[in-house]
């Protein structure tokens, strides 16, 4: 059986990442999130970036990563400019041979760079709903797809900072549950 298209896999996660995003309210912009380097203004700057960002990575170009900018500014449509970028990642992805050879600076597999996407887009999706009090419920084809993938990736993601270390995962812990403790981060934090 082939592996499901990345194309395939990002609209489902951007199906359940876009609700979070919008909902969203402007007065929460300032709460800490589950990942402590972050405000939800910060992450929701971060996340837009990577979307934006990994879109060039589809077409084979580059990205620059060194600094985020302001997508949130003071524009009261960064919900939807956040939304058409999503929809523009799915599509970038889709193109013929998206997900095929290398990209970017580092010359990764083209598919590892559509997984890296997909993961920032669920698992931000999830620090963005547990800092803001919303529900969040992942895809179970995303999170069963990311699996192997975040496996594989994370000594390197721990290397680059990108990943904690690994969090405790309680015994009765679902697959994402288990996927949010691979990055280093609680998968049952308490309420914000």
């Amino acid at each position: 059986m082939s592996e499901p298209r990345i194309s395939d896999l990002l609209e489902a996660a951007s199906v359940r990442a876009v609700p979070v995003v919008r909902g969203v309210a402007d007065e929460r912009l300032g709460d800490p999130t589950p990942c402590a380097e972050y405000s939800v203004r910060e992450l929701v700057n971060h996340l837009t970036h990577v979307v934006v960002g990994f879109q060039a990575y589809a077409a084979k170009g580059q990205a620059d990563f060194s600094t985020t900018p302001d997508y949130i500014g003071d524009d009261p449509d960064w919900r939807a400019r956040f939304t058409a970028e999503a929809r523009k990642l799915v599509d970038a992805w889709a193109a013929p041979g998206a997900d095929e050879g290398t990209a970017g600076q580092l010359g990764l597999p083209a598919r590892t760079l559509g997984q890296m996407a997909l993961l920032d887009l669920l698992v931000h999706a999830w620090d963005l709903a547990v800092a803001t009090g919303q529900d969040f419920e992942p895809d179970p084809v995303v999170v069963a797809a990311l699996e192997p993938a975040v496996a594989r990736m994370a000594p390197m993601a721990r290397e680059w900072k990108a990943f904690g270390d690994p969090a405790p995962v309680p015994a009765d812990a679902s697959p994402f549950e288990r996927l949010l403790a691979t990055t280093g981060r609680d998968p049952r934090p308490a309420a914000p």
